[in-house]
């Protein structure tokens, strides 16, 4: 499964460069699933005065509402991206408005300040409102996702990476003093996308082949 975020402003094209994306890669036979983040404190999908809202209430630690056509389930806490994406199985995942975590992203914007105000090592192309005004800013490509949506899905398939579930899938494990230590889900995820990016950066191409990577302490 691969995933790759679209980040920016309000109004700067996020969710319509995403819907582009997700009918692209549709139309490449490819199964597709998105996580939208929501940056507000108080934020949920149940209304006041519901009975699921009844039973959440009552203290109901996980409720589901079951319908013919759709089936909500509604958990009382923020979980971690880790924890979303482990319901999914499908070949992409496309976030909206993750930031926090190191994987590619699509940079949507209104403007060249709205750029830099979110431009990291992360970002492999511009999109949204901006895109109309620009094709390249400093080495990235600036791509509309209207009228070239197949230029940017392209970029997609090459800049995605691989989100594994767990250790055994990822293959990654820590020594410290030559003896394997028990790392979290969240950790390893951090890794697994750290190796990633980092192999990408310097150019190097690892499949299915053991890599050490060895952290010293240096004496000043």
């Amino acid at each position: 499964m691969k995933v790759v975020s679209v980040i920016g402003i309000t109004d700067s094209g996020k969710t319509t460069t995403i819907e582009n994306i997700i009918k692209e890669l549709r139309l490449r036979n490819y199964m597709v699933g998105t996580v939208k983040e929501i940056h507000f404190h108080n934020f949920k999908m149940d209304v006041e005065g519901t009975n699921t809202d009844r039973h959440k209430k009552a203290g109901s630690q996980l409720v589901t509402a079951r319908g013919e056509n759709e089936t909500d389930i509604l958990f009382q806490e923020k979980l971690s991206l880790a924890k979303i994406l482990s319901f999914y199985n499908h070949d992409y995942v496309i976030l909206e408005g993750v930031r926090e975590i190191s994987i590619p992203k699509i940079l949507t914007a209104h403007n060249i300040n709205g750029i830099e105000d979110r431009l990291d090592e992360t970002v492999f192309a511009i999109s949204g409102r901006v895109s109309s005004e620009l094709d390249m800013y400093k080495d990235i490509p600036s791509i509309n996702g209207i009228t070239h949506i197949q230029k940017l899905v392209d970029l997609i398939e090459k800049n995605a990476i691989e989100f594994f579930q767990d250790k055994k899938e990822a293959g990654y494990k820590v020594l410290i003093g030559g003896k394997e230590v028990n790392i979290s889900s969240e950790l390893q995820e951090l890794l697994c996308h750290t190796m990633q990016v980092m192999t990408k950066e310097l150019g190097l191409h690892i499949e299915n082949e053991d890599t050490d990577i060895c952290i010293r302490k240096r004496d000043l």
